[in-house]
């Protein structure tokens, strides 16, 4: 458990799947993703990130206000050991409902993931990437003091899709 002065990150709970189901079918939310997700689809994701977390102690953790308890999205760290040209690589994300955009918390809690990777896991690097459309991310990307290293075609999609092109930025944390 990571705590913010107004986040708490921690493992998933069965609480967190509808809200987070709701986040990922917004099409708003998820308009630089290839495609929104059904409850099935999410709470699968769900699992995969409560796995992570349970072998490794990390990975992608739930979001809440600690004054409320309210679920905000998820933020955190993720192994990339062989899917992308710049792998092995640890990833920072983040995914936030939309009425908690524009709060400054995605910079907060990804802050803390930062000072967590650089503090407990002791990693001299940490890479974010998104689509080239995604100026919000990206200008996330920036105010957290990651710099862009360039851009790539993502493995997952065809080369023709209009968010196949990401741009790549990195952190040193030494």
């Amino acid at each position: 458990m990571i705590k913010t002065p107004r986040l708490t990150l921690r493992q998933w709970s069965s609480d967190d799947l509808a809200p987070f189901a709701d986040l990922n079918g917004d099409p708003e939310t998820m308009r630089f993703f290839p495609a929104t997700l059904t409850r099935e689809e999410s709470d699968t994701l769900v699992a995969r990130f409560r796995e992570g977390i349970t072998e490794r102690g990390w990975g992608f953790w739930a979001v809440e206000l600690t004054e409320t308890g309210e679920f905000v999205g998820c933020v955190g760290l993720h192994p990339q050991p062989d899917k992308f040209p710049f792998s092995p690589c640890i990833e920072i994300g983040w995914r936030l409902a939309k009425s908690f955009w524009h709060q400054g918390l995605a910079q907060e809690a990804a802050t803390a993931c930062l000072t967590y990777a650089a503090n407990e896991l002791h990693l001299d690097e940490v890479v974010s990437f998104t689509s080239i459309h995604n100026l919000p991310s990206e200008q996330l990307m920036q105010r957290l003091g990651m710099e862009k290293r360039g851009e790539f075609l993502h493995p997952a999609l065809p080369a023709e899709h209009p968010l196949a092109r990401h741009v790549l930025y990195s952190t040193s944390l030494t």
